[in-house]
Order: structure tokens, then C-alpha cells, then sequence
């Protein structure tokens, strides 16, 4: 118990009914990060959706156990970079996110929602075919960098509903969409467990997780940065991938 502590959940904006009373139970405040609309380029990027948690807990809000409000939506500061740089050229990180992308359901779903097919440029392809294509094991050496993404991007690989204004909407389902759409998947994940970084160190909050994968990326992070930050997870329902 650390019900003297005020916790940052991670890495989402939202979490279940469940993983709510059991983080209330170890914390005395639970902080929620605001949805975060990433965006790599003027033409690249994800759209914010405005909902939170306090929308379905009012009165935890008004009684201060429930804190919301932490934007995390935007271009990539210097700093930020270069931290995902670091993840995305660290060879445990990187083994360690596609383990978890291979191995842990809630994890997978997080970044591609196989259920009604996935985008890969133009094309619909149906889940379980584009998840075996992503789980590619030389994906985990593939060398990936922000501006690398980028560049994938305005050369034609990334899918078109990741750009705005008709910008990288002449790709087919090649094979480089397989690269940019993976290479997305580790920024993102870079950049959201670095928001919790950035947001429990600047609040001296503890940090809090129900997702076995995100929480063995952020010790990594933690333990090559040497940053001191108090990570916890809370329970293991992170359940395995179907074989």
C-alpha cells in the first residue's frame, strides 16, 4: 500500500472500471493524462479525442481523489526526440517491444486494432494477416529513428489515414508500409511512456500501469537514463496472444 502517494497512471488516458478501484485502493489521487494527438509533421499525425476519465467519475474529481488534465498532444519538443531516438537505437528496448507486441493482447491492441481489419497504406488487411507481417522477429533489429518516419511518410510509405491534407495518400499495401506502420508503433510508445517520465517527475508523482509490456519499456527506460522515478504495476491482466 502507498495510499500516502499520488499516482500517474500510464500509458493511456483512459482505463477500466477495475484497474480505477484498484489504483484509488494503493493511491490517495490518481492523475489522468489528456489523449495524446502525436504529431511528427505538419501533414502527419493523429487526431485527439476529447473524452476523460472524469467524464464518467464526476464526483472523484470533485473530491480530489481523481486529477485529469495533462496534455500530452503535439509536435515533438527537441528533448523529447532525442529521448525517443534513444529508446528506438536501444537493443533491449527494442526487444522488449516486440516481445510485448507479439505476446501481450492489451499491448498489441493499444497500437493496431485487429478486430475489424487493419490499414496498411490504402488497403484494408485483415488483422491477423497484417499483425503476422508486423511480427516480423527483423523488425526488432530494423533501424528506426524519428526523422527516419518521417521521411518514410513524405516518400510515399505511411497510410493515408495518418495524413492530413492528402499528403502520403499514393501508397499502396507494400511492403514499406509495413516499416513506416511499425516504425509509428514505436514512437508512440516511446513517446507516451516519455510523457510519463516527463509528468511524474515534474509533479513527484509515482507512476502506475495494469500493462506488463509498457511497464518493462519504462524500467528500461528508467534504468538506462538513470532517471529515479517510482514505477508500479498494479496487477498482471495483461493477457498472453492467442498462438
Amino acid at each position: 500500500m502507498t495510499a500516502d502517494r499520488d499516482a500517474l497512471y500510464y500509458p493511456f488516458h483512459l482505463c477500466s472500471e477495475d484497474t480505477l478501484m484498484e489504483l484509488l485502493h494503493r493511491f490517495r489521487t490518481v492523475h489522468f493524462r489528456d489523449y495524446m494527438a502525436l504529431q511528427l509533421t505538419p501533414f502527419l499525425g493523429t487526431t485527439a479525442f476529447q473524452d476523460r476519465m472524469g467524464d464518467s467519475f464526476p464526483q472523484l474529481v470533485a473530491e480530489g481523489r481523481l486529477v485529469q488534465g495533462y496534455p500530452t498532444s503535439g509536435p515533438l519538443d527537441d528533448d523529447m526526440e532525442n529521448a525517443v531516438d534513444q529508446d528506438l537505437a536501444d537493443p533491449v528496448w527494442r526487444n522488449l517491444f516486440h516481445h510485448s507486441f507479439r505476446e501481450y493482447r492489451r499491448f498489441q491492441r493499444g497500437l493496431f486494432d485487429p478486430s475489424h481489419g487493419i490499414a496498411i497504406g490504402r488497403t484494408m488487411v485483415p488483422g491477423p494477416a497484417a499483425l503476422l507481417q508486423l511480427m516480423n522477429p527483423m523488425r526488432a533489429a530494423s533501424a528506426v529513428t524519428v526523422e527516419s518516419v518521417r521521411s518514410w511518410s513524405a516518400g510515399g510509405k505511411g497510410a493515408s489515414r495518418h495524413a492530413k491534407g492528402g499528403v502520403g495518400e499514393t501508397n499502396a499495401c507494400r511492403p514499406e508500409c509495413y516499416e513506416f506502420e511499425y516504425g509509428l508503433a514505436l514512437i508512440k510508445t516511446a513517446v507516451s511512456n516519455l510523457w510519463t517520465v516527463r509528468i511524474g517527475c515534474s509533479r513527484d508523482l509515482t507512476v502506475a500501469t495494469e500493462s506488463v509490456g509498457h511497464y518493462d519499456l519504462l524500467q528500461r527506460t528508467l534504468h538506462r537514463s538513470g532517471v529515479k522515478l517510482a514505477n508500479h504495476l498494479i496487477a498482471k491482466t495483461d493477457h498472453p496472444t492467442p498462438p
